[in-house]
């Protein structure tokens, strides 16, 4: 069961970040936080075929990263917040991990230079 989760958090991972690593995606991305789109409002700005922006839609509806919608012969996108839920969430833990590892750095550093502890320069954690 653990290893089903895992192997599907990872293919969902693997898939967001596979979408979000090409500029143009990212893009279409951005301009579906201000709402609902058209496929061809969402292949507007861009210099490309209808067909090739056509290519990025259905890479970031496989992500998950959008749903689409027809109504009558228009294709409707918009954002599934899920998966870029997921990612976030998997971006947080290695956030947190290395936020832990300069702490303890930093007062390992702090020790070998003869500062209090207490003394310490501000952290990421306690820029917050």
């Amino acid at each position: 069961m653990f290893n089903h989760m895992v192997e599907r958090q990872s293919a969902v991972l693997d898939a967001v970040f596979h979408s979000l690593a090409d500029a143009t995606r990212r893009e279409m991305l951005g301009i579906l936080t201000q709402g609902e789109r058209s496929v061809g409002q969402l292949a507007e700005p861009f210099a490309m075929s209808l067909a090739a922006a056509s290519k990025h839609i259905q890479q970031l509806e496989r992500a998950g990263l959008i749903r689409r919608e027809i109504r009558g012969r228009t294709h409707y996108c918009s954002l599934a917040d899920q998966p870029l839920g997921e990612a976030q969430r998997w971006i947080e833990q290695c956030r947190a991990f290395w936020e832990e590892r300069l702490v303890l750095l930093e007062s390992v550093l702090d020790e070998e230079h003869g500062r209090p502890a207490g003394r310490r320069k501000m952290t990421t954690r306690s820029r917050k």
